[in-house]
């Protein structure tokens, strides 16, 4: 069998790419007077028709193959640094601490504060220059921590863009200064940018919680799950359940497990009030996607809200996203290209262009035309061999061949019966 596999593998890597055996097809409109680094954005209707990964995934300039590669628009950035709390000590009964800031610009920062069950108001001061002279107020911000009433937890000051080399904290609430660790900073910019892949308004009410259910094409990737809350209630908190199974499960040997459902969990928040004279406003309405892998299956998604003995939720939408997928290329002015895809007999492509594609910030953006049928498609010829595309017949061979030899041994009884009478 393990021969078998890889016979097969060796003859799949050498089959080569013919845009009469694409199924699909999908223009590229560019820039038509600008050549270098281009990028277009790929939809869910390319995973949907594409084989698993965009293995089979192939972009054409008038005729021939370009190299390209596919990333995302723009990726989470890793966790910065811990960057250290100095001079950290009380001051007016305050915990105060300031921060040798890195280089660049920065928006949110974080707080690595180890307190359990508070509310305090944070000031902070921006200054380039050691020592807080001239320094900027930047604003007072509210961290806490209201976990034991499973409100949530918030420790991020979220900072006007700023490239201050120093910041200066000063917290007045229940914060003692060996509950600072220390603080982290988030780059700008550091949004991901989302494509829907499925959503409704459709949600069933049901006791104690709220369904919603999508049905997503093998292949599509969701990386998130975002809700739309009306504006009532105001304040809730609310844990989700994602459970994702196969509707079609793929062949399986006899020795494989079938395959299980996959579950993951988050929570809802959303919190506008004043506790202990301090304003917090703070949303998390997303939650993240479960990994799945099902083979190129079709799957159906349950998503969950548990309301427990509250109201549930008005939900004006409910969205399966997944992040932003870009492909790049050289591209050359006044050139055509196109994407074609839907050949699954193809493997991945390998590309130096993919190994050593550096993205550059002014990389031109392309337009993905509307999918349409490629007016060229034949079916790629069966390649395997003649007893594998005919079973039936190599059955049909053995059992003549067993009649005959089974005719010949009575033939062959008989006649030594009859020499031995």
């Amino acid at each position: 069998m393990n021969l078998r596999w890889a016979l097969l593998l060796v003859a799949l890597a050498a089959i080569a790419p013919e845009i009469r055996y694409f199924r699909y097809e999908a223009p590229i409109a560019g820039p038509a007077a600008k050549a270098g680094q281009t990028c277009v954005a790929i939809n869910a209707g390319i995973f949907a028709h594409a084989a698993p990964g965009l293995a089979d995934l192939r972009l054409y300039r008038d005729g021939t193959e370009t190299p390209y590669v596919v990333r995302e628009a723009m990726p989470v950035e890793e966790q910065q640094p811990i960057i250290a709390a100095l001079n950290l000590g009380k001051r007016h009964a305050q915990t105060t601490f300031e921060a040798a800031m890195p280089a660049g610009h920065y928006s949110d920062v974080n707080l690595d504060v180890t307190a359990k069950n508070f509310i305090a108001a944070v000031a902070v001061t921006g200054s380039q220059t050691e020592g807080g002279s001239e320094g900027t107020e930047l604003g007072i911000f509210t961290i806490f921590d209201l976990s034991g009433q499973k409100l949530g937890r918030s420790t991020v000051l979220r900072l006007p863009e700023s490239d201050f080399r120093y910041l200066y904290f000063s917290i007045a609430g229940p914060v003692k200064p060996e509950d600072v660790a220390g603080l982290s900073v988030e780059r700008v910019p550091a949004k991901q940018t989302y494509v829907t892949v499925a959503a409704t308004n459709q949600v069933a009410p049901r006791i104690h919680e709220t369904t919603a259910q999508f049905r997503v094409p093998a292949n599509v990737p969701v990386d998130r799950i975002e809700f739309v809350p009306g504006p009532q209630p105001l304040n809730f908190s609310r844990n989700v359940t994602v459970k994702v199974e196969p509707v079609a499960a793929p062949k399986q040997t006899t020795d494989e497990e079938p395959l299980a459902p996959v579950e993951s969990s988050g929570t809802l928040l959303r919190l506008h009030a004043t506790r202990d004279g301090h304003r917090i406003d703070e949303e998390d309405l997303a939650v993240d996607a479960p990994w799945i892998e099902f083979g190129g299956s079709v799957t159906q998604w349950t998503v969950s809200i548990d309301n427990g003995d509250d109201a549930p939720l008005a939900l004006t939408d409910v969205r399966l996203e997944m992040a932003e997928r870009r492909l790049c290329f050289d591209a050359a002015a006044g050139a055509s290209y196109a994407l074609f895809y839907g050949d699954p007999a193809l493997a991945a492509p390998r590309y130096d262009y993919a190994t050593l594609f550096v993205p550059e910030a002014n990389a031109a953006l392309a337009t993905l035309g509307l999918e349409q049928n490629n007016p060229q498609y034949q079916p790629r010829p069966d390649g395997r061999p003649f007893t594998e595309r005919h079973p039936a017949l190599l059955w049909l061979a053995l059992i003549l061949v067993v009649v005959v030899l089974g005719a010949v041994a009575v033939k062959t009884a008989k006649e030594g019966g009859t020499r031995a009478a």
